[in-house]
């Protein structure tokens, strides 16, 4: 590297070369290898390797790696890239003529995008098995939680009660749908690129199909020039991956707002609460703000890979290769911590009833119901018991008194002075109307608050059946690993 006039120039060494040859090392020498293997065995299968040749260079490759385990080579500058760094350690062991055959159909392009391919599938299967834990565990303390009532906002003002169970039973389909979204994008992943060579294939009659199989690939990917040009892989994953991270970010910012001072609904534990250094009585719930930062920089991140795909040619290109993988590595890193603290914290809050109660009672949350129970019971027009309701709540707010205070007197005025006549709901009749459970209650429709432990038990099959599917993925993969072990033997 220290030669000004040849190659590498000593700035395109340090800025480029350097990092590429770190980063590959870092991510990618194990798939490279196991490329290697599966394209040696399927060469020796079309007869142009024979069993000799290719035990010597599954040897020499073993020997080569071997003394790299577990360290990072310094980038020399003598070979472009960790490739052909180990192709030279080949020919060193094995001769030129014998260690080239390796690279027979061959080309760095379908190598890459078959290994890039193959971390995206680890990263995705990785990730969805923290998501569908952190789904069991929701789903854990909705069950606890399907009579606990919370306050519902919209706009940011006390709307409804509901549970929590309800309200936690959004996130759990949420992130179901984000599962399903993740599963598809590791379904457009999960095809093999290997013997598109440069672009086009080649001459030789190479077994793509084979290669896929050793490799634990579902597909091969059809299209020589879509193996090397297409990035709508990378487009899946990481806008499935963001949208994700879209949907913890909101769910992170209500428990923000549920878990302060005025609000004061959510209950934290002191094991995720931090202290003020000069104020004694401050409880800092901190870990909810790492949250939505994380969330943020993961999003972030993943659009960074996003953009860096956009306006480019469709055709091979550095963009879509190893250092945007390595920028994408880092939202999967940040969500995996998303993912693990949030699930750590979901299990163990709890919330605070008396609290929760107060609010529905200072808000009128009820009175909702008090309208559609009037519809019912005395069978006028929504319109009109919408108007009595509007009546009370207006008054008993600015009298300052609670809905399960409000005075017969008053709800009797109310309603003759829209209807022109006496209700026939009684006062036990009016009490219980109020009352958030019979609210929630009443609410049974599917999908309503009433109907959760319903609603539960169908989350369980969705996840227990994604699930499944991630298993068979990874099941592949280990599959073809025995396979390609095997063959070695």
């Amino acid at each position: 590297m220290n030669d000004p006039t040849g190659f590498p120039a000593p700035a395109y060494a340090r800025m480029v070369l350097a990092p590429l040859f770190d980063g590959y090392q870092r991510y990618f020498r194990e798939h490279l290898l196991a490329v290697h293997h599966a394209h040696g065995i399927m060469l020796r299968e079309r007869g142009w390797l024979t069993r000799a040749q290719t035990d010597a260079i599954f040897a020499a490759l073993a020997d080569a790696t071997a003394q790299t385990a577990n360290k990072i080579l310094e980038y020399s500058g003598e070979h472009e890239d960790y490739f052909f760094w180990l192709e030279a350690q080949l020919a060193d062991r094995l001769g030129r003529d014998l260690a080239g055959r390796l690279h027979t159909g061959r080309s760095r392009n379908d190598i890459d995008h078959t290994i890039l391919r193959m971390v995206m599938r680890e990263r995705l299967l990785g990730l969805l098995g923290q998501l569908h834990h952190l789904v069991g565990t929701l789903i854990r303390r909705a069950e606890e939680n399907t009579d606990t009532l919370v306050m519902a906002y919209t706009h940011n003002q006390p709307a409804q009660p509901t549970t929590f169970a309800h309200y936690l039973g959004a996130l759990i389909e949420a992130l179901l749908r984000d599962s399903t979204r993740l599963l598809r994008a590791y379904a457009i992943v999960d095809r093999c690129p290997l013997g598109a060579a440069a672009i086009t294939t080649s001459g030789f009659r190479l077994d793509r199909a084979r290669t896929a199989e050793l490799l634990g690939f579902g597909a091969v990917l059809e299209n020589s020039y879509g193996c090397i040009a297409g990035t709508d892989h990378i487009a899946e994953t990481y806008s499935a991956l963001k949208i994700l991270l879209l949907g913890l970010g909101r769910f992170v910012q209500d428990l923000n707002t549920w878990s302060s001072f005025e609000v004061g609904h959510l209950r934290i534990p002191d094991a995720f609460v931090q202290i003020s250094s000069i104020m004694p009585q401050k409880r800092n719930p901190v870990p909810i703000e790492h949250l939505r930062l994380l969330c943020s920089l993961a999003a972030g991140r993943a659009e960074t890979v996003l953009l860096t795909l956009h306006n480019t040619p469709f055709t091979d290109m550095n963009d879509s290769e190893g250092p945007v993988h390595e920028a994408g590595y880092e939202a999967f890193d940040t969500v995996a911590r998303v993912l693990e603290l949030l699930e750590a914290l979901m299990a163990v809050v709890g919330i605070d009833q008396e609290r929760v109660r107060a609010h529905i009672e200072q808000a009128c949350a009820t009175i909702t119901e008090l309208a559609d129970s009037l519809v019912r019971r005395e069978g006028i027009p929504f319109r009109q018991s919408h108007e009595i309701a509007a009546r009370i709540a207006r008054q008993i707010i600015a009298q300052g008194i609670s809905l399960s205070a409000l005075p017969m007197a008053t709800f009797i005025d109310a309603f003759a002075g829209v209807t022109g006549q006496a209700p026939e709901t009684s006062e036990a009749e009016l009490r219980t109307i109020c009352a958030p459970e019979h609210f929630v209650s009443v609410r049974d429709m599917f999908g309503g608050p009433a109907r959760m432990r319903e609603s539960l038990e169908s989350y369980k099959l969705d996840l227990l059946a994604q699930q499944k599917r991630a298993s068979v993925h990874r099941a592949c993969i280990d599959t073809a690993a025995r396979l390609r072990h095997a063959e070695l033997s």
